[in-house]
């Protein structure tokens, strides 16, 4: 997400307070290896979900957010064959509710994957009144068990809306800090990893600790640079998402 700030404001200083605090979609998507992909379906519009490399961005038509990518594929001519990357389990969710069908990336992020569904199952029959929210980056198998699939930012805003009191929460369980300091009069549950472990707290936003944001600050560095070519090129699919979502 620093390089998306970076490609849309190229004139502020970006700071990164652990510059290995990356993403495992990211590095599922190498720029050598999508780029293999596009010459293999040379007639599909490559649309890229905004958690990848500006590398990849560079090399995309189109670049989405889970929060608008349904809407996206949708304004789209309908015989427009689409590749769609990196996220498969988030591409499975556009297929659907789109009714496209999509070329998809076989990538996946480390956190979504790792919701155990037996924990689910388990906390749905202890909690027979609790609504399910899930992100669309899930596995497909979780996402069935769901009443409501949305980005955070949709999930935040539901959680606050809904006449329900308990929510189990499908997505990286930080989300859940904001949405009892929204509402803490409600109840939100974390599903375990497999094996009850906390593999679904991403280790690469946990990098960003509260002394290195402090450090980072006052001596205003590490600060990110990005090739002005690269820039360029992965601009112009984020206009274009831009664009298209007026």
């Amino acid at each position: 997400m620093a390089e998306t700030a970076k490609i849309l404001c190229p004139d502020k200083t970006v700071l990164l307070p652990d510059f290995d605090a990356g993403c495992t979609l990211a590095d599922d998507c190498q720029p050598d290896e999508f780029q293999n992909f596009l010459d293999k379906h040379p007639d599909h519009f490559a649309i890229s979900y905004i958690n990848c490399s500006a590398a990849v961005k560079a090399k995309s038509d189109l670049i989405c957010t889970s929060s608008n990518a349904v809407d996206l594929v949708k304004k789209l001519p309908e015989d427009l064959p689409i590749l769609f990357s990196p996220d498969r389990n988030l591409g499975r969710w556009v297929e659907q509710q789109s009714g496209r069908k999509l070329t998809l990336w076989p990538g996946r992020c480390l956190v979504h994957e790792t919701f155990n569904e037996e924990s689910l199952i388990k906390l749905k029959i202890k909690y027979p009144t609790a609504e399910v929210i899930a992100h669309p980056e899930c596995q497909e198998s979780l996402l069935d068990l769901a009443d409501f699939i949305g980005s955070t930012s949709k999930l935040l805003n539901y959680s606050q809306k809904s006449k329900k009191n308990t929510f189990i929460v499908l997505t990286e369980p930080g989300i859940i800090h904001q949405m009892r300091l929204k509402d803490p009069s409600k109840t939100y549950l974390e599903v375990p990893g497999i094996d009850g472990c906390s593999c679904n707290e991403c280790p690469y936003m946990r990098m960003n600790t509260l002394e290195k944001v402090s450090k980072c600050l006052k001596e205003m560095n590490p600060e990110l640079k990005m090739d002005e070519k690269i820039r360029q090129m992965a601009y112009k699919p984020m206009k274009k998402m831009l664009d298209m979502s007026n």
